[in-house]
């Protein structure tokens, strides 16, 4: 067993020996490629999404040095029709770059990367002398040459080189530069059966041209017919959920929410499986790494970056364009590049077809809330703060407090979000409400009756909350608001909901610059 060669299945076993959600069918999708002018594939996706852990199973599967049969024989793969044709047939080459962009801080990462791999790899083939000075690639062709062996490469964070060293351009260029030698040469296409690459980012681009553009790339912005392996699919949660006890709503509250291709569905399977192994339903994503980061995009304010990620954090969607995005963090132009990354790291999800993106469940509202925070955003920190008194005073029917609250919501908001007309009351209320997203549901111009609310808030399953049904008027008194609802039946409607309701009639007085409120208790 080799260090980066031949290092058998004892990974794959690791996590068979854990709780595991079958995932192998993306070995098909790999198998249909090898030995094919498509034999290059990298596939990205955040922090926490199963990375590692579908590279450890590809080694396993492909590897020479030991008998895998039994860690698939239960799985998907087993069934396919390439399973027998590519089990346990080839020399693996397994490298893992995080370990190089986190223990070495020298120059010349890439070289010392290149020893460590033709020393290992020599032990494996001692009667194919390695060449004095030579790159791995040449020692690959001599193995090649002599032994007709072609190999599966498999690298595993393979941007953590880009991301580590973001101002060290040298360190940047030489990997990029060795990425190129080793797998855009034409010998590659020879010596490689497949090469797998995972990362959070694509493929580094130049200008608009990939530095490895003979690669078939997957990523959060474009999974193509990987998508369902990207993350843990509705059905799988909920055999997860049932087999454990859990509550699949809390789950689904809390993890759900990315939109990855067509897969409209899909949960942090990390998270996930936290919550199962504690049995608890919380925020686990603070240990992913990339909050430093996040902050310091969203101070970065590029045309009105603030305003998007305030809004999103409210349930709102932003308009953003990926394709700009060089897949580098270090640069960063314009506002759809911040946007983009915050997509491939996970903070927001993206919606292809609408070409939107969007804050995708409470755990990342909750850690997006924090960054908020950080960027010195005193004003809607404090009002995220004063959410949960502004709902108590709202469920408790205390109109008052609720006016004297929006007030301050507003005062303090408008210097960040104009404020002209119902859709921007809207946004504020929507700050101003944040922490109800824990037992509420969100819905912004509603269909009810025979109109649309501004804002309605319908409880979760096993919550014991009344519904909210907010209207707005700006430049009208509450009473107006309250009296349309109640003409145009707005109630009616709130259809999986039954119980009290709160009609919530919120107006803003031009000239005062003062909000008044009137709440009235309706039950279904």
């Amino acid at each position: 067993m080799g260090i980066y060669i031949d290092k058998g299945n004892e990974g794959f076993r690791r996590i068979r020996n854990s709780e595991y959600v079958d995932k192998s069918g993306i070995i098909a999708v790999v198998n249909r490629t090898l030995f094919t002018e498509k034999s290059f594939t990298c596939v990205t996706r955040c922090r926490r999404f199963g990375k590692s852990m579908a590279a450890k199973m590809l080694a396993a599967y492909y590897d020479r040095s030991c008998d895998s049969r039994p860690l698939f024989a239960d799985l998907q793969i087993a069934g396919d029709a390439t399973f027998e044709e590519h089990l346990n047939k080839y020399p693996v080459i397994y490298l893992d770059l995080s370990a190089y962009a986190r223990t070495l801080g020298k120059s010349n990462i890439v070289e010392l990367m290149e020893m460590d791999l033709i020393a290992d790899i020599s032990t494996a083939y001692p009667d194919v002398p390695a060449p004095s000075g030579g790159t791995l690639m040449n020692y690959l062709m001599r193995i090649h040459a002599a032994k007709g062996d072609a190999f599966i490469f498999i690298i595993d964070e393979w941007d953590s080189l880009l991301r580590e060293n973001s101002e060290r351009t040298a360190i940047v260029d030489s990997y990029v530069n060795w990425l190129r030698s080793m797998f855009k040469a034409v010998a590659g296409v020879e010596v490689f059966a497949g090469v797998y690459m995972t990362g959070i980012l694509p493929i580094k681009k130049y200008k608009t041209e990939s530095a490895l553009n003979n690669f078939l790339e997957y990523s959060m912005v474009k999974p193509g017919r990987l998508a369902s392996f990207f993350g843990f699919t509705k059905e799988e949660v909920q055999q997860l959920a049932e087999r454990h006890g859990m509550d699949f709503d809390e789950l689904e509250k809390w993890y759900d929410g990315y939109r990855i291709g067509d897969q409209t569905a899909m949960f942090n399977p990390n998270s996930v499986m936290q919550a199962i192994y504690n049995g608890m339903c919380t925020n686990y994503w603070s240990g992913t790494g990339t909050f430093t980061a996040v902050v310091d995009y969203i101070k970065m304010d590029f045309e009105g970056l603030k305003d998007d990620i305030i809004n999103m954090i409210a349930g709102e969607r932003s308009d953003v364009d990926p394709t700009g995005f060089l897949n580098d963090i270090s640069e960063m132009h314009s506002r759809d590049d911040v946007l983009t990354v915050l997509i491939h790291t996970g903070y927001l999800s993206f919606d292809w077809r609408e070409k939107q993106c969007y804050v995708p469940n409470m755990e990342v509202s909750d850690e997006l809330k924090n960054a908020v925070k950080d960027t010195g955003w005193a004003e809607v920190a404090r009002a995220l703060d004063q959410s949960s008194r502004l709902l108590r005073a709202t469920v408790d029917g205390n109109a008052a407090v609720v006016g004297q609250m929006v007030d301050a919501a507003h005062t303090e908001n408008t210097s960040i979000l104009s404020y002209n007309d119902e859709n921007s009351m809207a946004c504020v209320l929507a700050i101003a409400y944040y922490s109800a997203h824990g037992n509420y549901i969100f819905h912004r111009e509603y269909a009810t009756g025979r109109g649309y609310a501004d804002l309605v808030l319908i409880p979760r399953k096993n919550v014991r909350k009344p519904a909210i049904v907010i209207e707005l008027k700006y430049g009208h008194s509450a009473d107006e608001a309250i009296a349309q609802m109640r003409e145009r039946r707005y109630w009616e409607k709130v259809s999986d909901y039954s119980g009290d309701i709160l009609l919530v009639g919120i107006s803003y007085d031009r000239e005062t610059k003062t909000h008044q409120c009137k709440i009235e208790r309706s039950t279904i």
